[in-house]
């Protein structure tokens, strides 16, 4: 077994619990109160994710891993487990707005607008650029950034869309990835 058998384990594990963290939070958001918006782009996402995680697997499982791009992935891993803190409960893998609730501007939200998925977008060109797949990378880079143009549409209204009450800051949305 390859190195990059290795980080595909890693990665598959490391998705299959924020999976179930995501959806303990959305059943908890959605009991709340919380709106779901965005479920027709989902699917899709879980599919590119999927089908990226199946690639690497394929295509990765025997190759050695690139140590610099290794450490450029271990910062990304520090960023999500910062986001994932920083927004706690409401963490979670849909666009789920909880009306009233106020804006999360901490953490890395004070730097950035969708830090989580500039974090996803990283992931997703840097694991198989560490395993000498270049046209891997290239090829999913462009099918996230589709999915998250739309992603970050749908987010966007539904903050739009909401009022929060009088005095309080505007409802955020819950940004999550794979």
């Amino acid at each position: 077994m390859g190195e990059g058998a290795w980080l595909v384990g890693f990665i598959a594990l490391q998705r299959l619990a924020e999976l179930v963290l995501a959806n303990r939070n959305a059943r908890q958001l959605l009991a709340e109160g919380g709106v779901e918006y965005g479920r027709g782009h989902y699917p899709f996402m879980v599919a590119l994710h999927a089908a990226w995680l199946l690639g690497l697997a394929v295509l990765g499982h025997d190759r050695d891993i690139n140590p610099v791009l290794l450490g450029v992935f271990v910062l990304l891993q520090i960023g999500r487990v910062w986001v994932i803190a920083t927004l706690g409960h409401r963490w979670t893998t849909r666009v789920i707005v909880l009306p009233g609730a106020p804006l999360v501007v901490r953490g890395p939200y004070r730097f950035l607008k969708h830090p989580n998925y500039w974090i996803v977008a990283g992931e997703i060109a840097v694991v198989p650029l560490a395993l000498g797949l270049p046209v891997f990378a290239a090829v999913f880079t462009a099918l996230n950034a589709a999915i998250l143009y739309q992603r970050i549409r749908v987010e966007n209204a539904a903050l739009a869309n909401l009022s929060a009450p009088t005095g309080a800051a505007a409802p955020r949305a819950v940004p999550g990835r794979l």
